[in-house]
């Protein structure tokens, strides 16, 4: 079994772990230049589920619970004394959320913040199990309606043929996802894209009632992958920032 974080070390100087979730269908691509983005200050470590990247051998999960289970496990095993934090796009905004409701749960130290990008737990709109057995060209045409990937990739079949599995089975892994409108005492603050077809307006307030102290939203211009547009990268990795060293001041 591969590592569950990538790298699968972090130097013992930063104060501060950070743990980045993918969204659906991807490995890590989406936070590869937040190194340049961060203070070094934050040890990053890109959540890797099965079925992709390194570990495109290993079967992809395709309940929510269950992986939401053994990403637990993995955290719990790789945490050390230091403040961590979360941040997740999408599908990774829903696990860091129910990763942390677990934590909460078990009377587990939680992180000191959640940074939820792209997905709210009211006003999202929920994928299906028929979606993620549409036919390839069906599937393929809805991805594009997302901006999920550069045109390039979907003239690339050997690029294809590792995404559409993992898409596949991500997409089945949020059919089954039950909302039971968990509370964390975690503070969380949100980003979204203004044009997001997945997105109701306004959903974004729905994280007021999931957490004790919420941050509030940053919106941007462009889709569901407004977050690959190179300035609003910077923009939220810089709020993202501030919050984050305003949580690591009393420490």
């Amino acid at each position: 079994m591969g590592s569950w974080f990538e790298p699968a070390e972090v130097g013992a100087d930063a104060p501060l772990r950070l743990f980045l979730f993918p969204h659906a269908g991807s490995g890590g691509a989406i936070y590869r230049n937040w190194d340049g983005l961060l203070t070094p200050d934050f040890a990053q470590q890109i959540v890797s589920l099965p079925g992709r990247e390194k570990r495109f051998g290993e079967d992809a999960f395709m309940e929510i619970e269950p992986l939401v289970d053994a990403l637990y496990d993995a955290l719990l095993d790789e945490l050390d004394d230091r403040p961590y934090a979360f941040f997740g796009h999408c599908l990774g905004a829903q696990l860091a959320y129910r990763v942390a409701v677990c934590l909460r749960r078990d009377g587990e130290r939680g992180p000191i913040l959640i940074g939820a990008s792209g997905w709210s737990p009211e006003g999202f709109q929920q994928a299906t199990y028929e979606q993620s057995q549409m036919p390839e060209p069906d599937l393929i045409e809805w991805m594009k309606t997302l901006g999920s990937f550069p045109e390039e990739v979907y003239g690339d079949p050997q690029v294809m043929q590792m995404i559409i599995p993992a898409l596949r089975a991500d997409l089945a892994v949020v059919s089954t996802y039950v909302d039971d409108a968990a509370e964390v005492d975690i503070p969380l603050v949100s980003y979204s894209g203004k044009q997001d077809p997945l997105m109701s307006p306004g959903a974004m307030v729905a994280w007021q009632t999931r957490t004790t102290e919420y941050l509030g939203n940053s919106e941007f211009t462009g889709d569901h992958f407004y977050i690959d547009n190179p300035d609003h990268a910077v923009a939220v990795t810089a709020d993202l920032t501030r919050h984050l060293v305003r949580r690591l001041a009393p420490a």
